[in-house]
């Protein structure tokens, strides 16, 4: 992880989701450009293509309200990101514009198949030559990595997700996934966490426990850097331009 710690990780890559949409080859070419690491997230398509997406739900990039996972391929490429020229990539295509020495981060969206999506995935990181690691929000997804894939650095996503009220997500899995009660299981290399819950107090106890490095998500400005950089190791930001 010692990589991770050296530059800022640009979430989605370096986007301003105006003419730079987010999980675009664009806004990774930009964040390259810059000297950043990238975090990205890969899905499934209906046809079994990885592409690189982070919503469930097509809307709020494409403005059509179609789920990625009932979508082929062939289908996304007719939506636009943003009404940019860009469209939904693969992530073999992503991985040809990034530098080996680019720190890459990839998010396994919990949606849909997502072990097969995991699996999938790690196939195509097998043929990349750069540096490299996955996390998901789905505690399944660092214990079938810890199990199958055991020399991929590994993280486990969470968050305060007690008050959440988006989606239909019980609150026994709230509870789990806020006090990352399934680390003893899935034992992470790092805890990828929210900035707005630094204070967890099982963040702070687990994160020391299992000896896991710490990652911030997501920064959005240079006072909230300043407020939470001595809990953390690792920094993914959007949002603004970082001053170091």
């Amino acid at each position: 992880m010692k990589e991770y710690e050296k530059t800022f990780i640009a979430h989605r890559g370096f986007f301003n989701n105006k003419d730079i949409p987010e999980n675009s080859i664009k806004a990774f070419k930009r964040a390259v450009e810059n000297g950043y690491g990238i975090e990205l997230d890969t899905q499934i398509t209906k046809d079994d293509k990885i592409v690189v997406f982070h919503d469930g739900n097509l809307k709020r990039m494409t403005g059509v309200d179609r789920m990625l996972i009932d979508c082929t391929y062939e289908e996304l490429q007719q939506y636009r990101l943003l009404d940019t020229d860009e469209r939904i990539p693969l992530f073999t295509d992503v991985l040809k514009v990034l530098h080996k020495d680019t720190p890459l981060i990839v998010e396994i969206k919990s949606e849909g198949r997502y072990i097969l999506n995991t699996k999938m995935t790690v196939a195509i990181l097998r043929n990349y030559d750069g540096l490299y690691n996955i996390e998901s929000f789905h505690p399944m997804v660092p214990y079938y990595l810890k199990k199958n894939e055991p020399d991929i650095i590994r993280g486990q996503l969470s968050f305060n997700s007690l008050n959440y009220t988006e989606g239909n997500t019980p609150l026994y899995q709230r509870f789990i996934c806020t006090f990352l009660l399934m680390c003893f299981l899935n034992k992470p290399d790092y805890i990828a966490y929210d900035v707005n819950s630094v204070d967890n107090i099982s963040f702070r106890i687990i994160s020391r426990l299992y000896k896991a490095k710490c990652v911030a998500w997501t920064v959005k400005s240079e006072e909230q850097y300043q407020k939470i950089k001595d809990y953390y190791d690792v920094f993914i930001f959007d949002s603004y331009v970082p001053k170091q």
